[in-house]
C-alpha cells in the first residue's frame, strides 16, 4: 500500500494564497487631490512676466515669448529666448485655457503659413 505523506505546511498553502489575493484587490490608487488633477490646474496663471527681449541674435530669428509653467504645485515662470526660423513656419505660443473649472496650458508649437 502507498502512503501519501502530507506536509504540516501544505495545509497552510491554500489559506495564503487567499490571504494573498485578498491583499492584493484591496489596493485601490486615487489621483492626486489638490489644484491639479488631469491635466487641469484650478489655479490660474499670474499675469505675464515683463520680458527683455534684446537683439536677435542672427537675422530671421524669432522669440518664442515665456510663460508660466506648471511645476511642483504652483506656477513658475519660463524665461523666453531666441529660436533659429522654421522656413514656412510660424511660432504660435503658449496659452492657458480656461477649461471647465480650471485652467489648461496649451504648449506653444510651430504652425505652417
Amino acid at each position: 500500500m502507498n502512503r501519501v505523506r502530507i506536509s504540516r505546511f501544505s495545509a497552510w498553502r491554500p489559506l495564503s494564497a487567499l490571504l494573498l489575493a485578498v491583499s492584493l484587490t484591496a489596493c485601490v490608487v486615487y489621483p492626486a487631490r489638490g489644484p491639479y488633477v488631469a491635466g487641469v490646474v484650478a489655479v490660474a496663471p499670474p499675469a505675464p512676466e515683463v520680458e527683455v527681449v534684446g537683439v536677435a541674435p542672427a537675422p530671421g530669428y524669432v522669440w518664442i515669448g515665456g510663460y508660466w509653467n506648471w511645476v511642483g504645485g504652483r506656477h513658475v515662470w519660463v524665461r523666453g529666448y531666441w529660436a533659429p526660423p522654421h522656413p514656412g513656419y510660424y511660432w504660435v505660443p503658449h496659452a492657458w485655457v480656461r477649461v471647465g473649472g480650471g485652467w489648461r496650458l496649451r504648449a506653444g508649437y510651430w504652425a505652417r503659413r
